[in-house]
C-alpha cells in the first residue's frame, strides 16, 4: 500500500490495491514441511482425504481465495527445509523447488543468504525466534548483603578515611587544646577522637566538645563528606533490594 519515511511522509496510498486474479483455473503444486503450528495435517479418517491446516496453510488459502488458484500440497520427501550438498544439489523443500518438481514452497522457513540464490522468498510475515527457558534459582541469604552497594576497596577507604580524620581531629585539639568549663571532666583522647568521628559518620553524632575553629572546618567538611556517601549507599542499598539479579549458569 506504501512506505512511510521520517523525511516525506507517506509515500503511496492507502487504497487497497486489487489485483488481477488472472491465475484462474491455474493448478499449483506445493510442497511444505510438517511443524507445529505452521503445517499440520490431520491423518485419514473413515476413508477421507488428508487435510493441511495451520497458520501457513491459512495464509495459502487466502492467496488462493484471492486470486483463484487450485492447489495440489506435499510434504518434502526427506522432511527437510533445505541445505546445499556437497555436489552443489540441494535438499528438501529448497531442493523440490531448484528442481521444479514444485511451484510453491510455505512452511517455517528460515530466510537465509545461501537459499535467496536459489529461490525467491516472499516479504517474511512472522518472526519466528528460539528462547532458553532456565529454572528460577533459589533465593539465598546473604549475612553481608548490606555489604553490596559498595565494594571491598571502597569500604577500606572509608574506614581507612575515618582513621585519618580521628587521628588529623586528635592532633589538632592536641596542638590547640579547647578551653573547657570548670569541672568539666571531658578529654579529647585519640580514643574520643576516633569515636567522635565515627559516629558523626552513621550519623549518631559525639559526646565530646571541639570549639577550636580548625577542628570546627574539619567537621564541617566531614559531615558534608558522611552526608554524601550515606546517600548514596541508601540510594544504591534500596536499588539493589529491589531487583532481583538471576546469575545464568549458562556458560
Amino acid at each position: 500500500l506504501g512506505c512511510w519515511n521520517p523525511v516525506t511522509g507517506l509515500n503511496g496510498s492507502l487504497t487497497d490495491k486489487k489485483l488481477e486474479n488472472n491465475m484462474r483455473g491455474v493448478v499449483l503444486r506445493v510442497v511444505t514441511v510438517l511443524e507445529e503450528p505452521f503445517v499440520m495435517v490431520s491423518e485419514n479418517v473413515l476413508g477421507k482425504p488428508k487435510k493441511y491446516q495451520g497458520f501457513s496453510i491459512d495464509v495459502l488459502d487466502a492467496l488462493s481465495n484471492y486470486l483463484g488458484f487450485n492447489y495440489e500440497i506435499y510434504v518434502a520427501p526427506d522432511h527437510k527445509y533445505g541445505s546445499p550438498q556437497e555436489d552443489g544439489t540441494w535438499n528438501g523443500l529448497v531442493g523440490e523447488l531448484v528442481f521444479k518438481r514444485a511451484d510453491i514452497g510455505i512452511s517455517a522457513l528460515t530466510i537465509t543468504p545461501d537459499r535467496e540464490n536459489v529461490v525467491d522468498f516472499t516479504t517474511r510475515y512472522m518472526d519466528y525466534s528460539v528462547g532458553v527457558l532456565l529454572r528460577r534459582a533459589e533465593k539465598t541469604v546473604d549475612m553481608f548483603a548490606c555489604l553490596a552497594p559498595f565494594d571491598l576497596s571502597l569500604w577500606a577507604c572509608i574506614a581507612g578515611t575515618v582513621l585519618l580524620v580521628g587521628l588529623l581531629v586528635y592532633l589538632l585539639n592536641w596542638l590547640n587544646p579547647p578551653r573547657l568549663q570548670m569541672g568539666s571532666m571531658t578529654s579529647t583522647t585519640l580514643y574520643n577522637s576516633m569515636w567522635f568521628v565515627y559516629g558523626s559518620f552513621v550519623q549518631q553524632g559525639g559526646e565530646v566538645p571541639y570549639t577550636t575553629l580548625a577542628t570546627r572546618m574539619m567537621m564541617g567538611a566531614w559531615w558534608l563528606f558522611a552526608l554524601i556517601v550515606i546517600s548514596s549507599y541508601t540510594a544504591n542499598l534500596a536499588a539493589f533490594l529491589t531487583i532481583t539479579r538471576i546469575e545464568s549458569s549458562i556458560q
